[in-house]
């Protein structure tokens, strides 16, 4: 039985969020910052990694691109636990506004746009976008003036819950008007 002769080995590295430690700096000379933050100036990566040896802790480098590298000694393992722990906080702080649609009609009576701009008012105070939409259908887009006539109609009973970011405007057989929560 013959085996192929041409075996590719493909290896991935992940460059992006990973720091050199210990032994995988090679530079000639760097520049060493202690654990407590201060300069211990510029040296062999072999004594600043005998240094971090001697302490217990790694040797990283934070900044590669710096002429010459600046490392750090630390405890990577706490380090990177840390930055993680931040970027979890960071995560759980965002807040997603979406953006939610209200369709209204260009002979919408009086109570049912009671009802919508009530529904808008609720989707406002949850911090979320609102798009405000009129198809025109027709005769109707000869008279896009009452389309926008309504829109302003409908902001009006908002009652200063919203703030318009975005004009009512016609666009093709659509009137369009985005409205965000008011501070």
């Amino acid at each position: 039985m013959l085996s192929n002769p041409l075996i590719f080995v493909v290896r991935y590295t992940i460059i992006k969020d990973q720091h050199q430690i210990n032994e995988e700096i090679r530079d000639r000379e760097v520049r060493v910052i202690s654990a407590e933050g201060e300069q211990l100036g510029i040296m062999s990566a072999t004594e600043a990694l005998r240094i971090a040896e001697e302490a217990d802790l790694d040797l990283v480098k934070i900044s590669p691109n710096a002429v010459p590298p600046v490392c750090k000694i630390m405890n990577y393992g706490k380090f990177k636990f840390e930055q993680a722990k931040r970027e979890k906080e960071n995560r759980k702080n965002q807040k997603v506004i979406e953006l939610k649609e209200i369709y209204l009609s260009m002979t919408i009576d009086v109570g049912d746009l009671n009802v919508k701009a009530k529904k808008t008012v609720e989707m406002l105070g949850d911090g979320n976008k609102v798009k405000v939409s009129i198809r025109m259908r027709g005769r109707q887009q000869a008279h896009a003036a009452m389309g926008i006539d309504v829109m302003h109609r409908f902001f009006d009973l908002l009652g200063g819950k919203a703030v318009m970011d975005k004009e009512p405007k016609t666009e093709g057989r659509n009137i369009l008007m985005i409205l965000a929560p008011a501070k």
